[in-house]
């Protein structure tokens, strides 16, 4: 897997001067997402979009950034996924093209709409307001209560596996949690909604769609696309270290998700689906 770190030399200013030290940090580069659709033997190419992200699990970012998009619905519909050979060398590993299966049928406006996403906006590439929802599919059941204990101990759990944070300070993460607070699986990028994406990708391949009975957990703030990705997938308990927009606290509720934000180790705010939370649960 490509490394998400780099070197590189720093003036570090203090209260005793400056110093000439070496530091580390995150990589960012541009991913471009290309499709092949059609029949076999009349195979059309579009280029999707094209990403900043954070090199590493691009397989997994480019499988989720389409489903996400509501361009796929299973892993079924993808026949490959490689990287292209390209030739320019600062392309190298940076251009990776989804073969998806003969008879799926893609909306040409969903082709058409995206352009550019920076590190910071996974939106801002879209051609029109009516572009930026997607079909979310109606998932009902039942959720076991989680402790306000228990969802106080994720962000520690958290930060201790996210590894490349401790030497950057630079990259977001995105945690997937069994509701006994343990971790299943983590992925960090510089754009929060490519760590989603990532982490979405992984779970569509190894086909454990809809996540109902699980917690995301985000290392930053909550944004509407991050909400409208998680419910696409089934989501239903988001817990964010950081604080949610207007937006995305709409969305929660309009999709029955349960949202947390300023989410501490002795405290959290609830915004939305109350009811999964055992409020009672003493917190230590």
């Amino acid at each position: 897997m490509a490394s998400s770190v780099s070197s590189a030399k720093i003036i570090k200013i203090g209260i005793q001067g400056q110093e000439n030290v070496p530091d580390l940090v995150a990589i960012e580069e541009p991913l471009e997402i290309r499709l092949g659709i059609g029949p076999l033997d009349q195979r059309e190419q579009f280029s999707l979009s094209v990403t900043m992200r954070s090199p590493g699990h691009d397989k997994e970012l480019a499988i989720g950034f389409l489903f996400t998009e509501g361009i796929i619905s299973d892993i079924d519909e993808v026949n490959s996924i490689e990287y292209c050979e390209t030739v320019k060398p600062e392309e190298e590993g940076n251009v990776i093209r989804v073969e998806l299966a003969p008879e799926v049928k893609v909306d040409e406006k969903k082709l058409s709409r995206h352009f550019y996403t920076s590190s910071s906006c996974g939106v801002c590439g879209k051609s029109s307001i009516d572009a930026i929802s997607v079909v979310i599919p109606d998932v009902k059941t039942n959720f076991t209560k989680v402790g306000a204990s228990l969802v106080c101990k994720l962000p520690d759990v958290l930060k201790q596996a996210q590894k490349v944070f401790e030497h950057t300070g630079g990259l977001h993460a995105c945690g997937f949690f069994e509701l006994d607070g343990s971790l299943i699986r983590l992925r960090e990028d510089v754009g929060r909604h490519n760590a989603v994406d990532k982490l979405i990708g992984s779970l569509l391949i190894e086909k454990k769609l809809p996540a109902t009975k699980k917690i995301l957990v985000l290392s930053g703030r909550v944004s509407f696309e991050l909400v409208q990705k998680s419910a696409r997938a089934g989501i239903q308990f988001i817990a964010a270290i950081g604080a949610p927009s207007s937006l995305a606290i709409e969305m929660a509720k309009k999709h029955q998700i349960t949202m947390v934000g300023f989410l501490k180790n002795s405290s959290f705010n609830i915004y939305s689906g109350e009811e999964r939370i055992d409020v009672e649960d003493e917190i230590c």
